[in-house]
């Protein structure tokens, strides 16, 4: 699913990072961004797209997407969020 998920982020002209807890580098590098929206990771969905500014930076939160979505809604959620 991620793939086409990234394809779609792609086309919106979003980049996408697709962090895996198994990634530790990579969790490492985007972890406050995670942290900041989940302090405990309770309410996370699998699987949940943040969406900011500037995420190795000083970031903003712009909103996210959570769950696995059909094709078409995907698409419209992470339109409605980006803007």
């Amino acid at each position: 699913m991620s793939f086409y998920d990234e394809k779609v982020a792609k086309e919106l002209s979003l980049d996408f990072v697709n962090i895996k807890m198994q990634d530790t580098a990579t969790y490492r590098k985007y972890r406050q961004v995670l942290l900041s929206q989940y302090p405990d990771k309770s309410e996370m969905g699998w699987p949940t797209y943040i969406v900011c500014d500037d995420p190795e930076g000083e970031f903003q939160i712009i909103g996210e997407v959570k769950g696995g979505h059909p094709k078409g809604e995907f698409r419209s959620r992470l339109q409605a969020v980006s803007g």
